[in-house]
């Protein structure tokens, strides 16, 4: 079956996702009976374009990516994202904009939109999630379309897919983790001897940090994935401003090497946990021994153990790969998993 795709968003994770489905075009085909055309992109600072016959993918990666706009691309004039949703006449979009910590806004208006116009979505955003769950996932039902969001926590490594599929009607008690790759390479680095500065700059020139790196290190970004999952799994609407919060700005090289001498290391753990009928969730900077299921999670590694009232603890670990550089890829590949689990799941009804 022919999918007809929309890019709202085309920074580095939506383009490596882009490259990702051009190099699995035969796997899609053979093993799944899905081919797919681009019918329209939204990008930041490189324009908009619409073509409802399929635009020249690789060309528009290659012209974002030499700082040329796309609109040149368009067979229709558009100036803005929600007219690429609305015209690109697409069945599935992936929404990958900034994310906004405070009001999950552009995003949740490009779902909403794109939900209405009849497209299944994935995205990225974790402000969708945060601040948009219920209206959107509802909103979805009513469409008989789906809205995916695999990547928002942990990139390609499957968690909300895992408690959908895999968990029915469990409840989730607790949950602690390495949720933010750049504080994990930032912190150790700096147990090998980096400054913090150092240790910036390098997960800047490898595109996992912005210019400005205040989510990371103040640990916004971990704050509003503890959110997520406390919205979805824990069923309780969450917000980033309602997680204990604080970063690693205060992790000085002397305390880093203290630890170290003691055999402990520190990690910006994120955890939540069902007292009652609350849910307290924190971030925060801790000192683990070797004991801790955290301890030996380095650089890139990310993971999350879970408490259930029907298992005992499950552990999800995404490990960095010797030799292989962090950056997008693996929360590109969430977004193409979701994209076949979503048409998976269309062909079943």
């Amino acid at each position: 079956m022919h999918y007809k795709l929309a890019f709202i968003g085309f920074g580095n994770v939506a383009r490596s996702l882009a490259r990702l489905l051009l190099r699995k075009q035969n796997v899609l085909k053979t093993k799944y009976d899905i081919t797919f055309s681009v019918t329209g992109i939204a990008t930041g600072r490189h324009g908009f374009a619409v073509n409802p016959a399929g635009l020249d993918l690789l060309g528009c990666i290659e012209k974002v990516e030499t700082g040329q706009s796309i609109s040149p691309e368009s067979r229709i004039p558009i100036s803005d994202s929600l007219s690429v949703i609305q015209n690109s006449s697409a069945d599935v979009m992936f929404e990958n904009s900034p994310v906004n910590t405070a009001t999950g806004q552009p995003a949740i208006d490009h779902v909403r939109a794109a939900l209405e116009a009849g497209m299944h979505v994935s995205t990225a955003n974790k402000g969708t999630v945060v601040h948009g769950y219920r209206e959107l996932s509802a909103l979805a039902k009513s469409k008989n379309k789906k809205f995916y969001f695999e990547s928002t926590v942990l990139g390609g490594a499957p968690v909300f897919s895992v408690f959908r599929n895999a968990f029915p009607a469990a409840d989730l008690l607790s949950f602690q983790g390495v949720l933010n790759s750049t504080t994990n390479i930032i912190l150790s680095r700096m147990e090998r001897g980096e400054t913090f500065d150092q240790a910036v700059k390098y997960c800047q020139s490898i595109g996992i940090a912005e210019t400005d790196p205040t989510n990371d290190v103040d640990g916004w970004d971990a704050a509003i994935k503890v959110a997520a999952l406390v919205t979805v799994l824990m069923d309780t609407p969450f917000t980033p401003q309602q997680v204990d919060r604080k970063g690693i700005r205060e992790i000085t090289p002397g305390m880093i090497a203290q630890a170290k001498a003691e055999g402990r290391r520190y990690k910006l753990v994120c955890s939540a946990e069902r007292v009652g009928s609350q849910i307290k969730a924190r971030v925060a900077p801790e000192l683990l021994s070797p004991s801790s299921p955290l301890y030996a999670m380095q650089d890139s590694t990310s993971g999350l153990s879970f408490c259930t009232d029907v298992l005992g603890d499950y552990s999800i670990m995404e490990s960095e790969r010797k030799g292989l550089t962090p950056g997008p890829e693996p929360t590109a590949y969430g977004l193409f998993a979701d994209f076949i689990n979503l048409v998976s799941q269309e062909t079943k009804c």
